[in-house]
């Protein structure tokens, strides 16, 4: 696919507003449908049906990106400041699947 995020995310925007989901939702109602979407994403992989996590990674950004604009936060700013936060960090991911961080 050769659509860019902002585009994309516009898109996810326009389409809210035309729904009226922006500005009569609230974050907080987004962040409960992001949990929802992801139980449904856990399932998908849990089954291994590619498929439905596709289509469950998408749903989930879809809320993310309404949420985020109902608060006022660029998804991708949220990312960036993110990175920012572990970019530095070091450990590794052990076989149980927990991530030790190595002492600064």
């Amino acid at each position: 696919m050769s659509v860019s995020y902002e585009q994309l995310s516009l898109d996810v925007i326009r389409w809210a507003e035309a729904r009226k989901i922006i500005p009569n939702s609230r974050p907080l109602a987004q962040a409960i449908k992001t949990h929802e979407e992801l139980g449904e994403l856990l399932s998908a992989l849990n089954r291994g049906d590619q498929a439905e996590t596709l289509d469950a990674y998408g749903d989930i950004m879809v809320t993310l990106i309404v949420g985020a604009d109902l608060a006022g936060i660029d998804l991708m700013d949220a990312l960036a400041h993110a990175y920012t936060q572990i970019k530095d960090r070091r450990g590794t991911l052990r076989e149980d699947g927990v991530f030790v961080k190595e002492s600064c």
